[in-house]
This record gives C-alpha cells, sequence and structure tokens, in this order.
C-alpha cells in the first residue's frame, strides 16, 4: 500500500535562525491537525553549522534543502517546487503557530470549499516583552479583494497564511526580484487573478517583531519596497481604469509617507537641510498641518524641533507596546 500525500505542505525558509527554528518547528509538531509535511529550506544561511545541528533530531521528520541564497522568495518558491500537499502553509523560522492553527484554518475551506487562501490574527511579540495583535495595528476589515489590499484595508501576515497550491502557482509564484515585501506582491497577485480570500480575527500565531537583521526592521525600507511593488503591480498587471486610478493614488500617498520616514531618519542624523528637503517634498504631495509645523520648527529651531520628534516618537511607541 503507497503512503498517502499530505494535505499540507507547511513552507518554513531559514536564514540566521539557528537559536529560534526549534521553536518553530515544535509549534508545527504541536499541531492538533496533523496531515502535514514539513519543508525546511537553509537559503544559504550564514549560520548553517549551528542551523543544522540544531535541524539533527527533526531530519527523519522533515524534508531539508539547502541552497544558495534566493532570499525569502526564492526559498519558498523552491519548497513550493517540492511540495506534495495540495495545500501551503506558510512559517517563518523565527515564528510560531499556537496548536489550533491549521485546524482552524482547514476548517475555513471545509466549510466553504470556494475559498483559495485564509490568514488570521497573531500575537506580535515586540521588544521588551511587549506584545500586541497584528490586527489592532494592521486591520482586516469587510471582504478581501484586490483593491482591499492595495489600500491596506486587508492586510496579511506571511506566518498566518493557508493557501491552495493552485492558487500560488496561477498567481506565477512568488517574485524573486523582491527583497522585502514579496508577500504582498503575492498576495496582490493572488487576488487580481480571482482568488477568493477569507480570514478569522482568532489569534493563531505568535510574530515576532523587530529582530535586528530582519526584513521588516526599517521602516523606511519597508515604504520604499511597498512603493515599488505599486509600480509594479501598475506596469504589469492589465488593471481597468479604476484598478489604475486607485493605485495612482494610492502611490501618491505611499510617496508622501516614504519621504516622511526618510525625513525621519535624516532627522535623526542631524542633518536638518536634507531631512527640512524631503518633508518639504512630503508637505507638497500631502499638506499635512503637522508637516508644516514641523517645518517651521527645522527652520526656527533645528534642535529642538528633533528632540522633541524624538521624545514623541519614544512616547508613541510605549502607548503602541
Amino acid at each position: 500500500m503507497e503512503p498517502t500525500q499530505p494535505r499540507i505542505s507547511v513552507i518554513i525558509p531559514a536564514y540566521n535562525t539557528a537559536d529560534l527554528i526549534a521553536g518553530c518547528l515544535d509549534s508545527v509538531f504541536s499541531q492538533i491537525y496533523q496531515d502535514f509535511e514539513i519543508i525546511v529550506v537553509n537559503d544559504g544561511s550564514p549560520d548553517t553549522d549551528e542551523l543544522e545541528k540544531v535541524l539533527e533530531p527533526y531530519l527523519t521528520r522533515i524534508v531539508y534543502i539547502k541552497q544558495e541564497n534566493k532570499r525569502a522568495a526564492g526559498a519558498r518558491n523552491t519548497a513550493i517546487r517540492k511540495a506534495c500537499g495540495e495545500i501551503l502553509a506558510f512559517l517563518d523560522s523565527d515564528d510560531t503557530w499556537l496548536p489550533d492553527h491549521l485546524v482552524s484554518q482547514v476548517t475555513l475551506f471545509d466549510q466553504d470549499p470556494t475559498l483559495d487562501m485564509v490568514y488570521c490574527n497573531a500575537l506580535v511579540i515586540g521588544k521588551g516583552k511587549r506584545h500586541s495583535q497584528f490586527m489592532d495595528q494592521c486591520p482586516s476589515d469587510g471582504e478581501v479583494s484586490f483593491e482591499a489590499l492595495i489600500v491596506e484595508r486587508c492586510q496579511v501576515a506571511v506566518s498566518t497564511v493557508v493557501v491552495r497550491k493552485n492558487a500560488i502557482v496561477k498567481a506565477g509564484l512568488f517574485d524573486e526580484t523582491l527583497d522585502r515585501c514579496d508577500d504582498y506582491d503575492m498576495w496582490l497577485r493572488t487576488a487580481f487573478q480571482g482568488a477568493k480570500i477569507g480570514y478569522s480575527h482568532k489569534v493563531q500565531a505568535r510574530l515576532y517583531g523587530g529582530r535586528p537583521g530582519s526584513l521588516g526592521q526599517s521602516s523606511s525600507k519597508m515604504t520604499q519596497a511597498y512603493l515599488a511593488i505599486l509600480e509594479k503591480t501598475s506596469r504589469n498587471l492589465p488593471l481597468n481604469d479604476s484598478q489604475r486610478d486607485l493605485i495612482r493614488r494610492r502611490t501618491v500617498d505611499i510617496r508622501a509617507k516614504y519621504l516622511v520616514e526618510e525625513g525621519k531618519c535624516q532627522l535623526y542624523k542631524e542633518q536638518f537641510d536634507k531631512a527640512r528637503e524631503l518633508l518639504s517634498e512630503a508637505n507638497r504631495h500631502s499638506g499635512r498641518p503637522k508637516l508644516s509645523l514641523v517645518l517651521f520648527g527645522l527652520r526656527v529651531a533645528p534642535n529642538a524641533t528633533n528632540k522633541l520628534i524624538s521624545f514623541w516618537c519614544r512616547i508613541r511607541n510605549i502607548a503602541r507596546g
């Protein structure tokens, strides 16, 4: 009797997380739902020796692939091509699932067989053990659509996504030219191809934010990557006039946000002339009263303005934590 193929392929890219991946794997093996395979892709990790020592006790229970570095998108694509399951479940190697994650997501598929992709809420573990719920900061509201993803009315954490493999293949897999936000680009293309996407507000995962070296650490770089994906989407997809106009307006907003983030970076470096230049351009895009006030402060008292902004950012971060 031939062994049956697993229903789910769990995809875990590994890069410089030897100290965290055991917890990640243990959270998968602790799932109530057990019809899965696990594919770990060592994406040219600099800690390979340590990683393989940690993985040694798991090797009989996982599919382990080692490759040259292709970033997260390339690692996920390698695993997708190897995957036997009809459903893919993505999990970053520094994140973990709660025990009911897979059974909850599979139940959504079973209740509505027309669904192609589902995701859920998660606990975001920040510095100093502060934590918050992902959907408190990045909400999902109403029906998920291409347009909802563009304006971020619905936002997706990759380590909560469970999706039919054929939906990802139909959308063209992950874009390996992107070094950030390749997951956001993937969901946009998946939705554009007509995938039906659902979600749950239930917390089913733990996401570890702010890890040194993580791709999401720099707000300015993430905003720049998001802007590049909007431009790529407008350039490459056969959009209708309404969609193209929506992206154009969203691009203006994100461009202003990027200039503000870059302006903050220059402020922290006390490069006040450059900061004023960036924030002035941002103000031309958005015309926000607060930006006008900051620009006035930079003209008359740059050091004091910088200290005030730094203080306000610390207070805001504490409140969010």
